[in-house]
């Protein structure tokens, strides 16, 4: 079972090889994939100095271990990078490839958190759409920021996307501000949703009192 599990994980990783456009998403399938595996670590630490002849069994076993996972992780780093990418690397370790490749495409992750943020701040909820899309694409605006490495808090996050509704929601977000303040993002998510039905209730019922005039 375990080996289905990472096969099918690793999966994944063989769907868009890096090519210099796609690095964020790519580093995160990586790490899902080595996270699963229990490897994760090797990209973020290098391997240690190989112990003395009379170390302890358990600090040879955990060098050993170390050195046996980054050659593993190294291999697989090498199938899933472009041909000129691969020769690059070739001789290199995965602890150092994963740096590299960190420096190399920072800026990229720089203008990815630059317009991942200016599309949550801008983001505005249009008069006759439904709030539940609107609220989902802001929550996953914010959730992807975390994924960048620039995480905006839970308070902020709903005061932005408060913020971004139209003024048919000035009560509820009145409300919301008197006594949902512990609230989640999801939790709000679907707090909106009910005063979208309220809201449109009370046009519906508009309507019919001005067509019974």
């Amino acid at each position: 079972m375990a080996a289905n599990t990472t096969f099918s994980l690793r999966s994944i990783l063989e769907k868009e090889k890096l090519n210099g456009t796609n690095y964020m998403d790519w580093d995160r399938n990586l790490r899902i994939v080595l996270k699963q595996e229990r490897k994760e670590y090797v990209l973020d630490q290098p391997i240690p100095a190989e112990p003395a002849a009379n170390a302890a069994r358990a600090i040879r076993d955990a060098y050993e271990r170390h050195v046996r996972d980054e050659v593993d992780v190294t291999c697989l780093m090498l199938t899933i990078v472009e041909a000129n990418l691969q020769k690059e690397f070739l001789n290199r370790r995965a602890h150092d490839i994963s740096n590299e490749l960190k420096n190399l495409f920072q800026k990229q992750a720089q203008i990815e958190r630059f317009e991942t943020t200016k599309a949550l701040f801008h983001t505005r909820l249009t008069d006759g759409n439904p709030v539940g899309p609107h609220v989902l694409k802001m929550i996953g605006l914010r959730d992807h920021l975390e994924r960048l490495g620039s995480p905006i808090s839970q308070e902020l996050a709903t005061d932005v996307i408060l913020a971004s509704l139209t003024p048919a929601y000035d009560q509820f977000i009145m409300n919301y501000n008197m006594h949902g303040l512990e609230k989640t993002l999801t939790e709000l998510h679907g707090m909106r949703n009910s005063a979208e039905q309220n809201i449109k209730k009370n046009r519906s019922d508009i309507l019919m009192v001005k067509k019974g005039k």
